[in-house]
C-alpha cells in the first residue's frame, strides 16, 4: 500500500510533466526515425493513386498528386522539430544575454526593452511575414524570423528574474566583496534564471510549431516541395469536402505537438516554481 500511495503521490505531482514528456518523446522518435517509419518517399508522385482514401497501402490516404499523406506527415514532424529546436537555441542564447543586460544595467534596460516593446507591438505572424518578405523563403530565414518574433518573451522573462535576484543578500555580498559585474551575473544570478528559462523556452517551442505551420499554410517561409504540416493543410483546402482526412490528420499532428509542449511547460512550471508546486 505504501508503494502504491507513493506512486499516486508521484504521479499526482508530475502528471503533466510525464504526459507531456511522453507525448513529446514520441514526436522526437517519429522525427528521428522518419526514414525508417515512412513507407514511401514523401515527394514521390503517382497521379494514378490521386486522392485515395485511407487503406492498408496508404494508412492516411494520398493527396491530389498521389503522394502518401502518412509519409508526408512523418517527414513534417522532422521539419517542425528541427525548426523549433533551432529557434529554441537562438532565442535561448540571445534572449538570456539581452535579458541579463537589461535587468542588470539601467541604461541597457531602457534601450533593449524599448526595442523589445516595439517587436511585441506587432502580431507574431504579421511580423514574421514582413521579415520573410524582406529576407526571402528558406529554412534559415524562417528560423531567423520566428526567433525574432519570440525573442521579446525570453528577454522579459530573464530580465524580471535578474531584477529580483539583484536584491538578494548573497548577490549584495558578492558586490560588496568587489566581484565584477560579469562574475555576479554568470556566477550568482544566471543559475537563478534557469528554471523560468526552461519553462519559457518550452512554451516558446510550442508557439514556434504553431507559427511555423501558420506561415507555411499561407505559403511563405518554405518551398512548396518541403513536406511541412502547414503546407499539407494548405494543399488540402480545396478537398476539404471530398477528402476531409487530408485536413484532419496533419491538424491532429499539430495539435499533438503543441499540446505535448504546453503540458510539459505547465508541468515544469508547477514543479520548478516552489510557489506553485503541489504539496
Amino acid at each position: 500500500m505504501g508503494k502504491k500511495r507513493n506512486w499516486r503521490k508521484f504521479f499526482g505531482k508530475y502528471n503533466m510533466v510525464l504526459i507531456g514528456g511522453i507525448m513529446f518523446l514520441i514526436m522526437v522518435i517519429v522525427a528521428f526515425l522518419a526514414t525508417s517509419i515512412a513507407p514511401y518517399d514523401p515527394q514521390h508522385m503517382n497521379m494514378m493513386e490521386s486522392l485515395r482514401p485511407p487503406s492498408a497501402a496508404h494508412l492516411c490516404g494520398t493527396d491530389e498528386f498521389g503522394r502518401d499523406v502518412f509519409s508526408r506527415i512523418i517527414y513534417g514532424a522532422r521539419i517542425s522539430l528541427s525548426i523549433s529546436l533551432s529557434v529554441l537555441v537562438l532565442v535561448g542564447i540571445f534572449g538570456t544575454v539581452l535579458g541579463m543586460l537589461a535587468g542588470f544595467y539601467h541604461t541597457a534596460d531602457t534601450v533593449i526593452m524599448r526595442f523589445m516593446d516595439g517587436l511585441m507591438a506587432f502580431p507574431t505572424v504579421i511580423l514574421a511575414l514582413v521579415i520573410l518578405t524582406v529576407l526571402g523563403s528558406g529554412i534559415p530565414n524562417l528560423v531567423l524570423a520566428l526567433s525574432i518574433t519570440q525573442l521579446p518573451r525570453m528577454v522579459r522573462t530573464v530580465r524580471t528574474t535578474v531584477i529580483s535576484a539583484k536584491q538578494l543578500e548573497h548577490v549584495e555580498a558578492a558586490r560588496a566583496m568587489g566581484a565584477s559585474d560579469a562574475r555576479i551575473m554568470f556566477r550568482y544570478i544566471l543559475p537563478l534564471c534557469v528554471s523560468p528559462m526552461i519553462v519559457r523556452l518550452t512554451l516558446i517551442m510550442a508557439l514556434t510549431v504553431l507559427n511555423e505551420a501558420s506561415l507555411t499554410f499561407l505559403g511563405v517561409g518554405l518551398s512548396p516541395d518541403i513536406p511541412s504540416w502547414g503546407t499539407i493543410l494548405s494543399e488540402a483546402r480545396q478537398h476539404i469536402y471530398t477528402s476531409p482526412y487530408l485536413i484532419f490528420l496533419p491538424g491532429l499532428a499539430i495539435l499533438w505537438s503543441v499540446m505535448s509542449l504546453n503540458l510539459l511547460g505547465d508541468g515544469l512550471r508547477d514543479v520548478l516554481d516552489p510557489k506553485l508546486s503541489k504539496k
